[in-house]
């Protein structure tokens, strides 16, 4: 499966807003670095944390789209905009 080799973020069992930081700051450095697809690990637990990530994603202008994994809904996949 392709997800295994892309860069990829775990904040399960974090806080909203350390998830918050951490979720942009990884969405501008690999932006910077011209990956085009990245994951985030939110877990499932409650779903309060995949809610609040799916929220920061949908307001940062570098995420094209993004969809739970089909495979693993504790995951996202995120595609970012091309910085070319």
């Amino acid at each position: 499966m392709f997800n295994k080799y892309l860069p990829k973020l775990d904040v399960h069992g974090e806080i909203s807003q350390t998830a918050d930081l951490l979720v942009s700051e990884f969405i501008a450095e690999n932006y910077l670095l011209g990956e085009k697809k990245i994951l985030i690990i939110h877990g499932i637990g409650n779903g309060t944390l995949k809610k609040a990530v799916h929220e920061l994603l949908s307001k940062n202008k570098l995420v094209l789209n993004y969809k739970l994994d089909m495979f693993n809904i504790g995951v996202t996949i995120v595609d970012l905009e091309d910085n070319n």
